[in-house]
């Protein structure tokens, strides 16, 4: 039991830790000033049954090294969601017209985000580390006993 405890601290550690380094890299970027094509909020229904669900359709242009691209995304992960308060409130954020700033992928200048990820994983990585130890003090007080 203690050594599938290790097992599961390790990976969910591994994962926050990989989950931190994605929102680094990110700050690694380069800024360049954009400005909002359109933003409105779109809905959306998978399934007949489904709930409906919100996102928010965005574009805004920019230029990199001389080029003009045209980017959607405010974060590097997103999707659709049930709080329709929070898409529009992302949509009143980002108006049709605003002049803003994104952050643009050095090796991909066609992907460029306006907000930079939560470094909150790093915050929580504890957590699966008590899993870790306990699992490891599990594991070896039984081989200890015998």
């Amino acid at each position: 039991m203690g050594l599938v405890l290790v097992a599961a601290g390790l990976l969910f550690t591994g994962m926050l830790w990989r989950a931190y380094q994605r929102a680094l890299e990110t700050r690694g970027w380069p800024a360049a000033p954009c400005r909002v094509l359109f933003s409105l909020v779109l809905s959306e229904r998978p399934t007949p049954h489904s709930p409906v669900a919100f996102r928010l359709g965005l574009q805004y242009e920019y230029d990199f090294a001389g080029r003009k691209y045209i980017g959607t995304r405010v974060r590097r992960v997103e999707g659709p969601t049930a709080d329709k308060e929070k898409v529009d409130a992302l949509a009143a954020e980002y108006p049709a017209g605003k002049k803003t700033v994104c952050f643009i992928d050095p090796a991909n200048p066609a992907e460029a985000i306006l907000e930079h990820a939560t470094e909150a994983a790093l915050y929580a990585i504890w957590f699966p580390l008590l899993f870790v130890i306990g699992g490891g003090v599990m594991a070896w007080r039984a081989v200890i006993q015998r």
